[in-house]
């Protein structure tokens, strides 16, 4: 007998292709249009953002997601786009 070779990450699939669930780690600037001394400035830092989507595309430059599609037709919502040098991991998400 035959075993079927199914995935154990959480994916769907959207005019033939197949697209998966990621838990995005990345970080977003942080800004402050306050008064502050400089060692208070130097303990500023960007936050570390989690956002949870299907991976749309990645290459050198971006990486592309989306929350949202429409069932019928290929059309994707919630979408993001986040420069690479943002990301600080991707985690595939197991079903």
């Amino acid at each position: 007998m035959k075993k079927t070779n199914k995935s154990k990450h959480k994916s769907l699939v959207i005019n033939k292709k197949r697209y998966y669930f990621y838990k995005i780690t990345w970080l977003d600037i942080v800004g402050d249009a306050g008064h502050a001394d400089g060692s208070e400035f130097s303990k500023f830092k960007p936050a570390t953002m989690i956002s949870y989507g299907y991976i749309f595309s990645k290459d050198n430059q971006y990486l592309r997601s989306f929350a949202s599609h429409d069932s019928k037709e290929d059309s994707f919502s919630d979408r993001n786009v986040y420069p690479i040098g943002c990301i600080k991991s991707l985690e595939k998400i197991n079903i």
